[in-house]
């Protein structure tokens, strides 16, 4: 199925951004892990909407309702079954995009086919309202992964042309805990501080911007992965293309190294403490497909959203002629800082998967 993803942890998304309410579907978790509940509401929070002027109006509690898999909070070995309830839908803002497709957006593919039988409200299941039980998955992954030592923490790296000073070479958990506690997702808050200025402007020009989020793992054994086709960059790439709005990914230095010598982008190895480790990290901690033992760094490029409120070509699907359309609604002028925990969502449920595929599903 296109909404699922995973190989012993499948996860399976569902949902329309207007329906009645969204949610996810996960098979394969470990029976017997303790669900902390309010430190995933807490995971939850970092990518609701609604909270600043730099965001979409839309207002929605995100809370998780669990049908299944979960009993006094423990994880019971049956599949994961959990909804958000939609409360807070505008669909009228939507009504002339049934004939009139929005640029960059996936109305036109969806109509073609679906034969115009798409709901398509909000963006329907290819809104970004589905990242929410994303991170119900990833929130829970990151719980279980954290008990093994292995942690996910992420940044915003970029808004437009204002860039965030990179992870280090080893980042840690303190240091993933002190961004995830920031309002805006950063490592260094004066450019923090130009990001929200540039997305600010997009706004008051009726535009919108990009950006990107850097993603880092650690406490990763080494030698987890295969290579070619099933490596870890394959399985994580494969599932960060299905955050909505994702246009690019890298590892390491990723397209940085295509304008290096060999003798400057190779990682040198030595020992430390006892274990091979690297002098540097532009491979990204993953040769030929496999871990090394070093931080897992990856990077995701998120496009500006499409809704802008300025006018825009496009055309009338039933008349087949040139059209100009006005887009009404709310809508965010910049997805990459709510998209932070998203991608450590993501990230985290790829990695259990990996994890739980080497050890048989089990710990």
């Amino acid at each position: 199925m296109s909404s699922e993803f995973g190989k012993l942890l499948r996860v399976s998304v569902f949902g329309q951004s207007h329906g009645r309410a969204i949610g996810v579907n996960i098979d394969g978790l470990p029976a017997g892990e303790v669900i902390d509940l309010e430190e995933l509401n807490a995971f939850l929070d970092r990518r609701k909407p609604g909270k600043s002027p730099l965001s979409t109006a839309r207002k929605e509690s995100d809370t998780p309702i669990f049908l299944s898999g979960l009993e006094n909070g423990v994880t019971c070995g049956s599949p994961l079954c959990a909804i958000i309830e939609n409360s807070d839908q505008h669909s009228g803002d939507y009504s002339e995009l049934a004939d009139k497709p929005r640029p960059s957006h996936a109305d036109y593919t969806a109509w073609v086919k679906w034969g115009g039988h798409s709901d398509m409200r909000g963006g329907g299941h290819f809104s970004g309202r589905l990242t929410a039980p994303l991170c119900i998955a990833g929130g829970i992954a990151k719980q279980i992964l954290a008990r093994r030592g292995v942690y996910v923490g992420a940044h915003l790296a970029s808004v437009g042309v204002e860039s965030d000073s990179p992870f280090p070479l080893r980042p840690t958990r303190e240091l993933f805990d002190t961004v995830a506690a920031k309002p805006f997702p950063v490592l260094d808050d004066q450019a923090g501080e130009r990001m929200q200025a540039a997305i600010l402007e997009a706004r008051q020009s009726l535009d919108s911007v990009g950006g990107t989020v850097e993603c880092a793992a650690i406490g990763l054994p080494a030698g987890l992965g295969d290579p070619m086709f099933d490596g870890i960059e394959n399985r994580l790439a494969a599932a960060l293309f299905g955050i909505p709005a994702v246009k690019g990914v890298e590892f390491g230095l990723g397209f940085g190294s295509a304008r290096l010598h060999g003798s400057e982008n190779n990682d040198s190895f030595t020992v430390e403490d006892g274990k091979i480790v690297t002098e540097s990290n532009r491979a990204g901690g993953i040769l030929g497909g496999i871990t090394t033992g070093m931080p897992v760094t990856l990077r995701v490029a998120i496009k500006p959203t499409p809704s802008i409120s300025q006018a825009q070509r496009t055309v009338s699907l039933s008349a087949m002629e040139d059209a100009e359309l006005a887009i009404r609604g709310r809508h965010d002028p910049c997805i990459a800082h709510r998209a932070v925990p998203v991608v450590e969502a993501v990230t985290a449920t790829v990695l259990l998967d990996l994890l739980l595929e080497g050890n048989h599903g089990t710990f």
